[in-house]
């Protein structure tokens, strides 16, 4: 099952104005990713997505790039099943025969930033295409699913004060039994990010899980001075308290609180993640398909996260492909108990693919369709890609 073509589409779609928020990344009118499609010389194809930015709005064109310029001429011709192997080749690059003969890495100078996420979407589309050619979803390949359904979170709230409590609520009102909210420099200070929690906690019944985000917009002492301020929210995790450059940083705050820390999204292979574990930075390990270096390496982090005993919580904000990516890693791996679902506009996770995806009464099933389950309506691509 040699590979033929391997394509990269920059797609960047208007998000509906009613459904448009405002957070420390801007007004969300623009939802961006970029699809990636392998097929093989038989015709058989198997998708995924490449990230820009951890958010849902930034240029693919340097992915696009990358893919079709650097990772395509490496794979074209390849045996499309043999998934880590390609993993290897593009993370190595010329000296993959030394990887794979020694046991180590010798990877390319972009082992890290746009690169890997150049890599996450063709392994993902690869992950895809095998599920598709054997008819069986990729969390059957993974091992197969730790449970048969898993609680959802929907993420969002981006209200004030005063609304917050009802922009959660009516998540709960579709069945959610976990939200999630963002704080940090959006709020201007400290004590609004304080006062907005507060309310939120107290608008929801105490059953229900209270997640919190900063987007790593905290200093260390305001990232402090937040948890001290909500430590009697009974919040669930406190998620990207500071910037991810400051691992250190992230270890000083989770040691001055009982609050749990989680963090990853914005990390780049197991190793980066590993890196965070040996620091005592985190509780919850967060990676993204679309960024961490695709199915494989996030489970290679699913595998970090049962060896330390810490939660995962993969990072689902994005399309459908990077969606359910992150549902099947959820779903295989037995340190996972909770699914990010977005409530914000998100036409990516929608109107892309032919199929629907939904959380009935705030839960997810397993995934049962071949591949990762989803297609591109092509209509859709066409229309919105750059």
């Amino acid at each position: 099952m040699k590979i033929d073509n391997i394509e990269a589409f920059w797609l960047r779609c208007p998000i509906e104005e009613s459904k448009q928020h405002r957070s420390d990344y801007g007004l969300l009118t623009h939802f961006d990713m970029t699809l990636v499609v392998v097929t093989t010389e038989d015709g058989q194809q198997g998708f995924g997505e490449a990230k820009a930015a951890v958010g849902s709005s930034g240029s693919c064109a340097s992915i696009v790039s990358c893919i079709e310029n650097e990772i395509k001429p490496q794979l074209v011709g390849t045996d499309a099943r043999n998934i880590t192997q390609a993993w290897e080749r593009m993370y190595n690059g010329s000296r993959d025969h030394y990887a794979l003969s020694r046991g180590r890495k010798f990877p390319i100078l972009g082992r890290r930033g746009l690169t890997i996420s150049a890599l996450s979407g063709v392994d993902t589309a690869l992950w895809d295409l095998k599920g598709k050619t054997l008819g069986v979803p990729v969390v059957a390949l993974l091992g197969g699913s730790c449970r048969d359904e898993m609680q959802a979170y929907a993420s969002g709230g981006w209200a004030d004060t005063e609304q917050i409590g009802e922009q959660l609520l009516s998540y709960t009102s579709k069945g959610f039994q976990g939200v999630k909210m963002r704080v940090g420099v959006m709020d201007k200070t400290v004590k609004t990010s304080v006062q907005r929690v507060q309310a939120a906690r107290k608008a929801l019944p105490e059953s229900v899980k209270l997640m919190v985000d900063a987007h790593g917009t905290f200093s260390v002492p305001e990232a402090k001075q937040f948890c001290k301020g909500v430590e009697d929210c009974d919040l669930y995790w406190f998620e990207e308290p500071i910037s991810p450059d400051n691992r250190n940083g992230t270890a000083e705050v989770r040691q001055a609180t009982s609050i749990p820390i989680a963090a990853g999204e914005s990390e780049y292979t197991a190793f980066d993640m590993r890196d965070m574990i040996a620091l005592k930075a985190l509780d919850v390990l967060q990676p993204d398909c679309a960024i961490v270096g695709g199915i494989t390496e996030a489970m290679r982090t699913a595998q970090l996260a049962h060896t330390y005993q810490l939660e995962l919580a993969p990072h689902c904000w994005g399309s459908a492909f990077s969606f359910m990516a992150g549902v099947s890693v959820a779903f295989a791996s037995p340190s996972a108990n909770v699914i990010e679902f977005s409530s914000g506009g998100n036409p990516m996770m929608y109107d892309l693919v032919n199929e629907k995806i939904s959380a009935e009464n705030g839960m997810i099933k397993a995934p049962s369709a071949p591949g990762l389950g989803v297609t591109p309506n092509w209509d859709f691509v066409n229309e919105f890609k750059q």
